[in-house]
This record gives structure tokens, sequence and C-alpha cells, in this order.
């Protein structure tokens, strides 16, 4: 290392130990000043502490005779400290210990404990409210503001605060709370519409105009008074709403129409009142809606109905006359004028005295003295008269009825209306006539005719009812008619006597038991009795005797049951039979087969073809027992019915039954499908076809099948180019065992069978046929 490096490091070292004694003395330095400072404030924290125990002192003696309630307690609830305003609050002697916990309501001690632990956390609390119970059960609303005390370590040792009691407030507060809510719920359910508004738009609506208007709480709010009314209305109500801003109005009512949403019209009483402040200004306008287009529309209908009631007496066939108490007309009809020969209009005659008016023309009457007496009698009596008679010189006669009128039981005049009952008069005089005449065939008539009133009490019998029921008229009339006459099936009358109270007629038969104690069956046609104004006020029956013609029908019964019964037996009988018959003609046919077979080379021509005739007899025999039995076996019981195509029908048909090589069936037009049993239409069909093939001996033979529909029946034809038949065998065919020719293959049952099941389906067969030319059968079946 060279001097200049050594000497460059001593510097260097130098420099380094300057520096250290320089920073100590500025360490030193530093640290006297430290030490002069704290002494300083140790002095000031002294003094501070001083201060801050005067100031609490005096800050005690604040607190001690301030008004409101003033404690001081440990942070376990435990009073320290309190004042007098508090020790009277809370009731309690001066040296009385208390803990502010025993105060607080069971309701808020959860509330009371996160309020303490608050205060503890920040150092204050504010507006603390909870309840608190007095020793004498009293029950105040407090409000409370408090602070944490702390020692000179800062730590909690204590909180005090001042209590004020706000029960008062807290009533106040719930009152309020409690109208507001009533008159909400007041609002909210009233029937008339409420809505709260500021001109520019509505704030409030209540549930009455949101139904009534049909817009939602949300979309009403969107509108103003003025933007939901019909333009005619708005300018009026603008006026009115202008002088209330004003100052001369403070409320007002107005017939107002509304839009509703869906854009119909309703029309309402609206009445709009000012809510003011305090200084006289206007916070906001309450309207009250009521719906009046249903009274609006009454009206409407009430000046209609008053001038269709107008036009109704102006025209009216009856004469109307309204006097007032002093005998005035007050209205008239021009068919009273008719009536009394008045050649004025008819209200020209308001005004007149009616008095003087009868007077002038008492020459109209029969009896002028009599009906101007008659007239002033009903006047003073001033009672409800009707159909009083007035006949007049001419002839006719005028009914009249006379109403008094009275208001809150004040007389005000009379109301005469006028009739001509002269055709019905004259009518009801030959009606008397005529009811005597036959009330005289009634009396004499082999029918027993009985009239009871509502109750079935006798009122008028005949002398055939006398003779049918065993009982004399003196018997009869006044007594229930349920009493005497004994009706076997009882429950039938009560419910007959309920139809007739409404009015209903009809016919049935019942089983009487008469005086004598015998049993006769009776056909009753009964039928309501009305009075003049059209009420049921009892019956009227018709007896008919059907003893008789009842034990005929019984017998006819009887006989039918027994024929149902012999027909079930016939059939029996008709299968036991052909089975019976068939089983010798079955051995006559085999010894037939075997006598041709073994003694064919011994038997001559004549004992060949006698041998063949028997077996074509037996054969005959045969078909004539399957004839029969299918004849027998054709009825209701048997039938099955279902949808049947006929063209089906014809082509099965065609397929099995033999048809020589020179006839053709042909069918003209389509045919139905009808709903019947296909077994009978089969045969029925198959019949015809059968007939109409092996009667053809042209060189070509043509059958010829078509149908045609009327309203209720199919009408079905079958043609054929055959012999034909004649005239006089057109009805005896169809009857069993008859044929016509010299077929003798032919049982003669064919065309009976057709006959029987036509008739099933309540049907018609007939022919039409021409020697030489052909024949038509016609047959229909009911749809």
């Amino acid at each position: 290392m060279d001097n200049k490096e050594v000497s460059l490091l001593k510097r260097a070292l130098d420099r380094q130990v300057k520096a250290r004694k320089q920073a100590e003395s500025i360490l030193e330095a530093k640290s006297k000043e430290l030490y002069d400072t704290t002494r300083h404030l140790q002095e000031v924290n002294d003094r501070l502490e001083d201060m801050l125990s005067e100031k609490s002192s005096e800050l005690n003696e604040i607190f001690v005779n301030i008004v409101d309630p003033y404690v001081v307690m440990d942070l376990s609830g435990e009073i320290i400290k309190m004042n007098k305003a508090a020790r009277e609050f809370l009731e309690c002697d001066p040296d009385e210990k208390v803990s502010l916990s025993s105060y607080i309501h069971k309701d808020y001690i959860e509330y009371t404990y996160n309020s303490l632990k608050s205060l503890i956390e920040v150092g204050t609390i504010k507006n603390y409210r909870p309840k608190f119970v007095l020793k004498n059960g009293a029950i105040k609303h407090v409000e409370v503001n408090g602070s944490i005390i702390y020692d000179r370590d800062r730590k909690p040792i204590g909180a005090q605060g001042i209590i004020r009691d706000i029960s008062q407030d807290s009533e106040v507060k719930e009152l309020l709370a409690n109208q507001k809510k009533q008159l909400d719920i007041i609002v909210e359910n009233s029937p008339l519409g409420i809505i709260l508004t500021d001109n520019e738009r509505i704030i409030k609506a209540n549930e009455a105009v949101l139904t009534l208007l049909g817009y939602s709480n949300t979309e009403i709010k969107k509108h103003s008074l003025d933007s939901i009314s019909c333009p005619k209305n708005v300018s009026e109500a603008k006026n009115l709403m202008k002088k209330m801003d004003m100052g001369e109005l403070d409320n007002f009512s107005v017939i107002k129409t509304f839009v509703k949403k869906d854009g119909k019209k309703v029309h309402t009483k609206t009445a709009v009142s000012a809510v003011k402040n305090q200084i006289g200004e206007i916070d906001y306008k309450v309207a009250i809606i009521e719906d009046i287009t249903k009274e609006l529309e009454a009206e409407e209908q009430l000046k209609a109905s008053e001038n269709r009631l107008s036009s109704l007496i102006a025209n009216l066939h009856t004469g109307i006359l309204v006097e007032d108490e002093h005998r005035n007309i007050v209205l008239a009809n021009k068919m009273l004028c008719n009536f009394f020969d008045v050649d004025i209009p008819p209200h020209r005659l308001v005004g007149v005295d009616c008095f003087s008016a009868m007077k002038d023309h008492k020459g109209l009457f029969k009896n002028p003295d009599f009906e101007l007496e008659r007239i002033d009698k009903i006047i003073q009596n001033k009672t409800l008269t009707l159909s009083d008679e007035l006949e007049m010189a001419d002839g006719r006669i005028l009914e009249r009825d006379y109403i008094p009128i009275f208001n809150k039981g004040v007389y005000n005049g009379h109301l005469w209306t006028y009739t001509d009952v002269t055709i019905s008069r004259n009518y009801k005089r030959n009606l008397e006539v005529q009811k005597e005449k036959y009330s005289s065939i009634i009396a004499n008539m082999n029918l027993g005719l009985l009239e009871v009133n509502i109750h079935e009490v006798i009122q008028t019998v005949n002398q055939s009812f006398c003779t049918m029921s065993g009982y004399t008229e003196k018997e009869l009339l006044g007594k229930k008619a349920t009493d005497l006459i004994k009706i076997t099936n009882t429950g039938t009358m009560p419910a007959k006597s309920k139809k007739r109270l409404k009015g209903e007629s009809d016919s049935y038969e019942v089983e009487v038991i008469q005086k004598d104690g015998s049993t006769r069956h009776w056909f009753i046609s009964g039928a309501p009795r009305y009075s003049d104004s059209g009420k049921v006020i009892g019956s009227l029956g018709i007896h008919l005797d059907i003893t008789v013609q009842k034990q005929l029908e019984l017998q006819k019964e009887t006989l039918v049951k027994e024929l149902e019964k012999s027909n079930v037996g016939l059939q029996e009988y008709a299968h036991i039979v052909s089975h019976d018959l068939k089983s010798p003609l079955r051995s006559i046919s085999a010894l037939c087969t075997w006598l041709n077979e073994d003694y064919q080379d011994k038997l001559d021509d004549n004992g060949k073809y006698n041998l063949a005739m028997m077996q074509e007899k037996v054969e005959a025999m045969d078909n004539l027992i399957d004839g029969i039995l299918k004849y027998s076996t054709i009825n209701n019981d048997t039938i099955e019915n279902t949808s049947v195509d006929v063209n089906e029908v014809i082509k099965e048909i065609t397929d099995i039954i033999y048809t020589p090589d020179h006839v053709k069936i042909v069918v003209t037009n389509k045919l139905p499908t009808i709903f019947a049993d296909r077994t009978k239409i089969h045969q029925l069909i198959q019949n015809f076809l059968s007939n109409a093939v092996v009667h053809i001996e042209r060189e070509n033979g043509l059958v010829e099948i078509g149908c045609i529909e009327t309203k209720t029946h199919w009408q079905f034809s079958i043609k054929d180019n055959g012999v034909g038949i004649p005239k006089e065998y057109h009805e005896k065919i169809f009857k069993i065992f008859q044929s016509v020719g010299n077929k003798e293959r032919s049982t003669g049952i064919g065309l009976s069978i057709v006959k029987k099941i036509i008739d099933l389906y309540e049907g018609q067969v007939w022919l039409e046929s021409e020697i030489g030319v052909g024949t038509t059968f016609f047959f229909t079946l009911k749809k």
C-alpha cells in the first residue's frame, strides 16, 4: 500500500470520528429537549386534571339542579348518583340503591342490551327510547341521552345520562298514527271515489276511483283530473279550479264526465275542496267523486217514461179525467171528450170547473139527477170506488173507477177512468143465457162433472157424477172431495192438484171405491178453473166410468200374454215337428236311393220314374218344413239391427242363388246403407230374386233392382220381364201356402216370409204386373 492510499484512509477515519462526535452532541441536545418537553407536558396534564376536577364539580352542581332526571350509573346498571328530579321520577329514596335495569319493560330488554353495548363501543347514546315500569305499575315512555365516564387511563368506569319523560308525546303520536290509519281505512273503503291532486297530476286515488275508472294505482298517477275528463267538462272545471287557486272558492261541486281506461264514459257528481297549510296556501285539492251514471240514466228513462205515459194517456181507449180538490180539471184525454161529446181539444179543458160542466151536459145521462147525486156522493166519501156503472141516454153503458189522490195524508184531488162496456155487458147477458143453456146440458149429460176450489171443497156436481159416486148432491156439496171419493192409488190426486194450481191440464185413470164399497175405474179429464182476473181458484173434472172397458183391457192383456205364451210354444213345437218330420223324410229319401241303386237293372222306366217322383216329393216336403220353420221364427225378438250395405247383400245373393244363363241381374242405381237385421234383409231380397229369375221364359231375361228415398222410408223395386202375375193373385201370393202357376217345387211360403219381414220394419209391399210383359215388386222399409 503506498503513502497516498494511507493518507486517504486517515482522512476518511478522521471525518468519521468527527461525524460521530457531532451526532452524539446532537443526540444529547435532543434528549434534554425531550426531557424538558415531558416535564412540561406532565405539568400541563396535572393542571388539566385539576381543571377537569373543578369543571366536573361545577357540572355536577348543574346536573343536580336541572329539571329533567339525571343519573350516573356503573356499567352493571346500578345507579351511583341521581338528582332530585330523577328520584321523584323513579320514586326512590336518596339512600336507596337502585338498578336502572329493574325499570326496563320486559319487551325492551333486548333493545336495552343492544343500546348499552353501542354506548360502550361508541361512547355516547342518543334517542334511546325504552318503556319504564315504575314502582306503582305505571308505564312511561322515556328518551335517554347519555355518555360513558372514563378514568384517567381512558377506561370506561360508568355512564351518565338525562332521562326525559316522553309519554305524552308518544300518546299523541300514537293517537295521530291511529287516526291516520283510521282515515286511510275510511278513504280506501269509501264507496265514494277520493282523489288528491295538485292540478298538475293526481297524487293519490282510493280503490273506489281505481275500480270506477279501470286504472291501476301507478297508471292513474300519470294523469291529471283534466286528462281523464270528457273534453266537454274540462273548460268548466278549469275555470272553477282557477277561482279556487285565486282564493275565490274553498270548494265547489260540478257534474263531471270521466273517460274510463276502456274508453267508456262515466257520469259523476264531483265535489272539490282545497286543503290549505298554516299560512293559507293550498297544499293540494281533494276531489270526492260519486258515480251518478245510473241516476242520470234513470232520469232519462223517467223522462222517456213520462213522454210515453203522456202519449199512452192521450191514445188510451179509456177516458181519463183528473180533478183537483176544488173539482177543477187538471188532465183529460181525447177518449173522455168522445164519451161526453166534447168538441174542444183535451188541453183546453184544463182549469174548467167539472161540477158546472157536468150540469151543462147532464142530458147525456139516462137518469141525470141520480147520476149527478151519485157523483157528489162518491167524491164526498173520498174512498176508492171501482166498476161503478153509468147509463147513458143513447143506450151506452160506461164503467167508471174513482181513485182519490192523497199526498202525505192531504187530499189533492181524484182520478176518474171511464170505459165503454156496452158490448161486454150485452155479451155478459148473452153469456148468462148460454150458461143456463149449457148448465142444463151438463146436468143431463152422461159424463160426471165435479168442480172444486183450491182446498178440494166441492162447489158443483151434476146428476151423472152423483150416480157414478153413489152420493146425493146434498151429501157432496161443501165437503172435501178427497174425504168422500176414495182413490186406491192415493199418490195420484195430490200431484194432480199441484198441476192444477200451476195452470196445467191433463187426463188420467183412477181406481175408485164407491159409497157402496164396490170398485170402479174412472177416466178423469182435469183442468184448472180461473177467476175473472186470471187467477187459479180451483179445478174442474169430467169423469167417465170406464170399468167395462178396463175389464176388457185386462182380459185383452191376459189373452195377449196367453197368445205370447202360445206363440213361444208354437215356435218350440215347429222346431220339434220340423226335426221329427225331417227324420222320416230323410229315411224315405235314403230308401228310395237304395232301391234305385239295388234294383236299377230290374226296374222298368215306370218304376224309375216313380222313384224319382218320390225323391222330388220328399225334397218338396223338406223345403216346405224349412219354409214353415223360417216363417214361424220371424219376429222382433230375433232382430239384431246393424248398418247394412244393400249393395253388398245383392252381390252375396247373386253369388249363391241359381241364375239361368239367359237371365241378367242389374242394379240401376247405388243402393243405400240401412239400419236393419242383415239376415232378414238377405232373406227378403233373396226371396224376391229367386222368384224373379225362375219365372222368366224370354230368350233375354232381365231383373232390375232400384231404390228411391222418401221422407220416412226407403222404397225398393225389383222388376223382371217374366211371365207376369194375374191381377186376382196380387193379394193372394203374400199369404202362406199360396203360389201362382204350376211350379210344383214352390212351397207358397217365400212371399209370406217377405211380407212378415217388411211388417217388422213398418213397411208395405205391393206389385204391378202385366201378363207376358213382366212384374215389378215394390216394398218399403222404415229408416
